[in-house]
């Protein structure tokens, strides 16, 4: 079982608010920064690490050890804020930086200056984001009601040649195999004694912390 990826939200509005929120749920460490010291200090007991500095600040972003962390969510409102932080998160050789953009041309300046990956979504799309970080095998993500969820995933090397007995993800995850795509045929309640492939597209669904419970460990 590998050790958990360590997330650093920047811009605590909307979209990363929920992503802080969501990763904390899933039972990741999270550290969280605003420029707003007073929003900062509004949200001590919504995230269980909160600070606040400006992400434009080399010291402040070193002091707060951004470098270490393996993902950067940056999500502030300052156009000027997101594009330095993630400057600063490629000199600091962040493994993944995500950007928030606020339009094609932001995109395009965060991609060369260094962000892995650009989003456009607001809040509703922060937990499909979150999804697709945290899952080294994510497909595709639904958001049930409650925390009830369903994931799209292709057939992980620790469950290649297992059979749906063998692997007991109900057992060990609570997590139901609903359907599984394979060779162009979608299955949907497959059979129990059948054997995940290679290139199979396994749909499944659990509730947020079984699901990141079995990424973490496959």
């Amino acid at each position: 079982m590998g050790s958990k990826k360590q997330f650093a939200v920047l811009g605590l509005g909307r979209f990363g608010l929920s992503a802080a929120q969501t990763l904390e749920e899933m039972g990741y460490e999270v550290l969280g920064v605003d420029v707003d010291a007073n929003l900062a200090d509004a949200l001590a007991g919504t995230l269980s690490q909160v600070v606040s500095f400006d992400m434009r600040d080399a010291r402040a972003m070193d002091q707060a050890g951004i470098g270490s962390f393996d993902t950067v969510i940056i999500a502030p409102k300052n156009l000027e804020a997101s594009l330095m932080a993630t400057m600063l998160c490629k000199e600091r050789n962040v493994p993944e930086i995500v950007v928030k953009a606020i339009d094609d041309r932001h995109a395009e300046m965060a991609r060369r200056l260094g962000a892995t990956q650009v989003v456009f979504s607001e809040r509703d799309m922060a937990r499909r984001t979150v999804m697709h970080l945290v899952s080294k095998n994510a497909v595709d993500y639904i958001d049930l009601a409650g925390s009830v969820k369903i994931i799209s995933i292709v057939t992980p090397e620790a469950l290649a040649g297992k059979s749906l007995i063998e692997s007991d993800l109900r057992g060990r995850y609570n997590i139901v195999v609903i359907a599984i795509r394979h060779e162009g045929e979608t299955l949907v309640a497959p059979a129990p004694s059948y054997c995940f492939a290679p290139g199979d597209t396994i749909f499944m669904i659990g509730t947020e912390q079984s699901l990141a419970e079995f990424e973490r460990s496959v």
